[in-house]
């Protein structure tokens, strides 16, 4: 294992203020070591989540499920669900227990284990399609639900948050999320934050 920081000193994953963390987590690194094999991502695109007013959180209206109640734990745990019975999603819990914040992450950009991410993705070559969108990233990974609730500043879990590199304000552009046609008024809400000019991201649709 590599010699690096288990927690990024700068992000205070148990704050209430959600947009903040979202923002700050681009540049941090995402880790995973599956079966063995470690592979490593710098994340470049994320989306947040705040319920109880936020109609496209699974939370909103502070509703408790079955697939919800990871949300409402302590900040800093995986809240990991299945869209649309395909794609594996990968959310970080923030915020104090009971409070169902989320941050989506929407887009890695490649530093270790990439033959990995290859063969998990089948694909030959590697181009910005790898890990750009959340169900890229996360089959290049590793990722499933059966990771949903894992702790991500564990040394011994196997999906971490690591090393951080701040990303300064004007190199990060704030949209509107993407595919929540059903979330009302909450669709214009500028929550979807991208590292400025990389090519990592995903594509607006």
């Amino acid at each position: 294992m590599k010699d690096r920081k288990v927690i990024p000193q700068s992000i205070d994953f148990l704050s209430s203020d959600v947009l903040d963390i979202a923002r700050r987590l681009l540049g941090a690194e995402l880790e995973t070591e599956i079966d063995g094999t470690l592979t490593i991502g710098r994340i470049v695109e994320t989306e947040a989540y705040r319920a109880p007013d936020d109609k496209a959180s699974h939370a909103y209206g502070n509703k408790r499920t079955k697939r919800t109640e990871t949300m409402f734990s302590e900040g800093g745990l995986a809240y990991i669900y299945l869209c649309y019975g395909i794609h594996h999603l990968f959310n970080i819990v923030t915020g104090p227990k009971d409070v169902p914040h989320a941050v989506l992450i929407r887009a890695i950009e490649p530093i270790d284990g990439i033959d990995a991410m290859r063969e998990r993705r089948g694909k030959p070559l590697v181009d910005f399609a790898l890990t750009s969108g959340p169900g890229s990233l996360t089959k290049a990974l590793g990722i499933t639900t059966r990771l949903n609730g894992q702790p991500l500043f564990a040394k011994d879990s196997p999906i971490r948050i690591r090393s951080h590199v701040p990303i300064p304000d004007q190199d990060i552009r704030a949209s509107p999320r993407v595919g929540i046609d059903y979330a009302e008024e909450c669709i214009k809400w500028p929550w979807r934050f991208r590292i400025v000019g990389n090519p990592w991201c995903s594509k607006a649709k």
